[in-house]
């Protein structure tokens, strides 16, 4: 039976952690070895994660370099075939783990596969829709992610070729893992609800959205690309909306 491991970065979520621990623990399919990396929380955090320790693989509680040292820290203890991360004000549908292994069994040469998510407030209801779609390296490479990194599983086997995360990105380190992945295999979206996108007033997604463009195109810049490029123009176009899309974020957190 396929080893699937995932990985929890969390600081400070005591919120919501516990409602995305219960989320992994409570997936129907079982050989899962799950790490919990909490980067030195004061909030209660800790009391959360030692309620469910017998049945994690590992966890620690110590002071890191923000989120993407902690899932690497994670996978660097990872024996499973099958990897994702799940933020911890996020939470997987009882199914999704089922689902995305049997398609990697199905698809050998699969090198990612993901599915739909749901925006969800803070009290876990839906208030939309992350706009999940097909993509692949060329379409990646043109800002046509449309990945919830939330629904997404890929192969160990790949994560050893092109892995670790970029330490020094804090917004679009999927991105850049999207962008390396598809390079080695094809990726592969299913429609179904998956997984939750908590949408909450501390959420990065709401608070830095301006630090992930900016990385993206670092991605951009470092395979080869160009200024005059879909990437670099929708960019723009962003700077400009910028204003709007957030106060659209804004509005429907408070919904």
């Amino acid at each position: 039976m396929t080893l699937v491991t995932i990985v929890t970065p969390s600081f400070n979520q005591a919120a919501f952690l516990e409602r995305t621990i219960q989320s992994v623990l409570g997936q129907t399919y079982q050989n899962i070895e799950y790490f919990v990396m909490d980067g030195g929380s004061t909030d209660g955090s800790v009391e959360i994660i030692r309620k469910y320790e017998q049945r994690l693989k590992g966890w620690v509680s110590e002071k890191d370099r923000g989120q993407t040292d902690a899932i690497n820290k994670g996978f660097a203890r990872a024996n499973g075939e099958i990897l994702a991360w799940l933020n911890s004000d996020d939470t997987y549908e009882p199914e999704a783990v089922a689902k995305a292994v049997a398609y990697l069994e199905a698809h050998p040469q699969v090198g990612l596969v993901y599915a739909d998510a749901s925006f969800i407030n803070e009290q876990d209801g839906v208030i939309g829709s992350f706009p999940a779609a097909q993509t692949d390296y060329a379409r990646l490479r043109r800002g046509y992610v449309h990945i919830p990194q939330q629904a997404a599983f890929f192969r160990a086997s790949l994560w050893k070729q092109v892995g670790p995360l970029d330490p020094e990105f804090y917004f679009a380190m999927d991105y850049d893992l999207w962008v390396r992945l598809a390079r080695l295999a094809p990726l592969a979206y299913i429609r179904g609800h998956w997984a939750n996108f908590r949408l909450h007033g501390n959420a990065k997604t709401i608070n830095a959205d301006d630090r992930c463009w900016p990385e993206m195109l670092k991605v951009h810049y470092r395979d080869g690309g160009r200024f005059f490029s879909p990437i670099v123009f929708k960019y723009y176009l962003r700077l400009l909306a910028g204003p709007i899309l957030r106060w659209k974020r804004h509005r429907l957190i408070r919904s």
